[in-house]
């Protein structure tokens, strides 16, 4: 049973940082793709980051381009979010995904549709 849990989230003043934390447990490690999304009410789940584990390119979302960063660990199992520079609008649900079937791809990773497992999301709020 694939699992993945997010942790990290939590409130911050705009400016500030934060850092989320996605750990997969209950498969085979290969080279995947783990991806972060973010969701606020009555909005779609929009793409924010992505990493190949194992190594490869990482991709970001235009919103997050220059603030945000997206490593693993040495043991290949979690994936960080690291947030800088906070707005009001990176307020959101982030949500942690994972796609076995392969590495990411600059025309797939921002489609929900390429992952097959998600974590239960981490509340990130942003206050001025």
């Amino acid at each position: 049973q694939v699992q993945l849990v997010e942790s990290g989230g939590g409130s911050v003043q705009a400016g500030g940082s934060l850092r989320v934390s996605c750990t997969a447990s209950g498969y085979d490690y290969h080279q995947n793709c783990m991806a972060w999304f973010r969701q606020v009410p009555g909005k779609e789940r929009e793409a924010v980051a992505a990493i190949t584990t194992g190594g490869g390119p990482t991709y970001f979302a235009d919103s997050a381009q220059g603030r945000f960063t997206i490593s693993q660990d040495g043991n290949k199992l979690t994936v960080y979010l690291q947030m800088n520079s906070l707005k009001n609008e990176d307020t959101a649900m982030y949500y942690c995904a994972l796609e076995t079937v392969g590495s990411c791809y600059a025309s797939r990773w921002r489609g929900e549709a390429a992952y097959n497992f998600w974590g239960q999301g981490t509340q990130v709020t942003v206050s001025s």
